[in-house]
């Protein structure tokens, strides 16, 4: 399945939940998506962002580790049905708005923890989530950059 189509279903999915342990596996779900698309623009991606496809690979597993992994069965992780990159600028932007709301739903759940390690885990993961979307940002930057630079040669 195509990137942009698997983080729509992310993103679906953790707007549907509603409890705790849900929130928290969507959570997961979504850095597990994150540092696969990382790892496919690190390998396969265009080349100016190739080393912070790097970088997001790394933050996003910090992410889930961070997170206690959820049960559930390889079928159904949305990482490993990631077939296509697709447009790597689309994908960029649709993974930086799951990102966001990754870090709204955690703030969620730290502002209702009633204990000092859930709080602390879901602190941790929003620190992740929010430097993952950072080197999102910066990547969709590289390519207005690369874009803005093409259109100046191809003028002058």
């Amino acid at each position: 399945m195509d990137a942009v189509r698997l983080i729509v279903t992310s993103r679906r999915a953790l707007a549907g939940s509603d409890v705790g342990p849900d929130v928290m596996a969507e959570v997961w779900q979504a850095q597990a998506l994150a540092q696969a698309i990382g790892s496919r623009l690190a390998m396969a991606g265009p080349p100016e962002l190739r080393g912070e496809a790097r970088g997001l690979t790394e933050l996003a597993s910090r992410g889930c580790g961070v997170l206690d992994r959820p049960d559930i069965v390889t079928e159904d992780l949305r990482a490993t049905q990631l077939t296509e990159l697709g447009d790597a600028r689309q994908a960029l932007m649709y993974l930086g708005g799951l990102l966001g709301e990754v870090g709204i739903a955690l703030v969620g759940l730290a502002s209702a923890a009633d204990d000092e390690g859930r709080y602390w885990q879901c602190m941790e993961a929003i620190d992740a989530a929010d430097e993952s979307r950072d080197r999102v940002l910066d990547m969709l930057r590289r390519l207005a950059d690369r874009d803005q630079a093409l259109r100046e040669r191809e003028a002058g």
